[in-house]
């Protein structure tokens, strides 16, 4: 559904400075690609939230009638510019956002990196050795993405649909369906945090002569 254009009255000639400047435009379309609210970067721009909005509101007017065929209006050239400006900075903060979500998802961040130097026993060579210190992976970055992102399934506001098929001591029958969700979750969160990682190398080198650390 497209938004109609709305009749303006040409602006004064007063000598009065033009409030949507380039540099206003320039702050807002910067602030908007670090994903700030719109009142923060309507701050920061300078200029109320309202007008902001406004401009916004007049820009989306212009873009939807040009999309519907109608011939662009001169008139609201800045306008259309500003608002696809900010639609695509707000975008590119959103994905970023997004990147770095999956990435605690995903675990492998490096952390620490330790660099030692050793020289061996048998050889005599110096060996320069590296070691780097990753994140886990994190399910509660997925959890947060689930959340809003698929609100309707995953939502805190969702319901929940639950089907049982032999769960250890799930009772079944004819009340199948009577699930003690609590006792469901606490067996989920044993089993989904049961896996075992093998030990931690032990730092140190065996029969090797630490040089610098």
């Amino acid at each position: 559904m497209s938004t109609r254009r709305k009749a303006r009255r040409p602006e004064g000639r007063s000598g009065r400075p033009r409030l949507l400047s380039e540099e206003v435009e320039s702050r807002l379309v910067a602030a908007s690609r670090t994903g700030v609210a719109v009142e923060l970067a309507a701050e920061m721009a300078g200029v109320s939230r309202s007008t902001f909005l406004a401009w916004m509101a007049r820009g989306r007017a212009e873009v939807d009638a040009r999309e519907d065929g109608q011939k662009p209006d001169p008139a609201e050239e800045e306008y259309a510019a500003l608002y696809e400006k900010v639609r695509t900075a707000r975008a590119t903060a959103a994905a970023r956002a997004m990147m770095n979500i999956r990435r605690v998802a995903d675990g492998g961040i490096v952390t620490k990196v330790t660099t030692r130097r050793f020289r061996d026993s048998v050889t005599g060579e110096i060996i320069e050795e590296t070691v780097e210190d990753r994140t886990s992976p994190d399910w509660r970055a997925d959890a947060w993405y689930l959340e809003r992102q698929h609100r309707d399934y995953y939502g805190k506001d969702a319901v929940i649909a639950v089907e049982i098929n032999g769960l250890g001591d799930v009772p079944a029958g004819a009340d199948e369906g009577a699930v003690d969700l609590a006792a469901l979750a606490e067996r989920l969160d044993r089993s989904l945090f049961s896996v075992e990682y093998p030990p931690e190398l032990e730092d140190g080198v065996v029969d090797a002569e630490v040089v610098d650390e």
